[in-house]
């Protein structure tokens, strides 16, 4: 939508937040209401731009014409209510950086918590024994603590992330690989930032 204009991404947004909740297409004297736009004539244009760029159309009411969103709109919304940050990648072996390039990918709400949640991808094979593979997405609840024995997001001195089982005592962390071949890693409290927990898991054969 880098072809809009600011006051037409603003209806568009509108439509798009609210049209579950219209009875009716709003007609364009109610959208100006809505907006605070005093002129019907640049509330029409401002349309006739979405209309061109195919994310709203004319409704033909019981009454007079409302605006609603295209199907095509209506389905990218739909689509975008299903999708959770993907922020990069994190090693299951070890630690590398995570990344921070914010993406969004859809996940089933099977794999989803009812808290904040994110998608990262897999690097690494230390965590093969929890059936957790290269490759794969995992769906990781955001918080900052665990249980010992559930497998976290932790940040290592504040710049590298790694997947592991997390053992907490008073004087140490220990992020424990599942792989035999492995050792665990033990690190001071202060070295150690949980910054999710394991609750879902994708991947892909191709």
């Amino acid at each position: 939508m880098n072809e809009l204009t600011r006051r037409q991404r603003e209806i568009f947004e509108f439509l798009r937040d609210n049209y579950e909740k219209f009875n009716f297409p709003p007609t364009l004297d109610e959208l100006c209401a809505a907006l605070g736009m005093a002129s019907r004539g640049s509330m029409h244009k401002h349309i006739t731009a979405l209309i061109d760029a195919g994310l709203v159309e004319s409704f033909a009411g019981q009454k007079q014409t409302g605006i609603r969103l295209t199907s095509r709109a209506q389905h990218d919304y739909v689509a975008c209510e299903h999708a959770l940050p993907f922020v990069g990648s994190i090693a299951a072996g070890k630690p590398i950086e995570a990344l921070e390039n914010i993406n969004y990918m859809a996940v089933p709400d099977r794999l989803k918590s009812d808290k904040p949640c994110y998608v990262l991808q897999i690097k690494g094979d230390s965590m093969v024994e929890a059936g957790i593979f290269d490759g794969d997405w995992v769906v990781i609840e955001q918080r900052s603590y665990a249980q010992n024995g559930e497998i976290v997001v932790a940040l290592i001195e504040k710049s590298e992330a790694t997947l592991k089982y997390i053992e907490q005592s008073p004087d140490k962390v220990l992020l424990i690989p599942a792989n035999a071949s492995m050792k665990a890693m033990v690190y001071r409290p202060d070295q150690v930032e949980i910054q999710g927990v394991l609750v879902g898991q994708m991947r892909s054969y191709r």
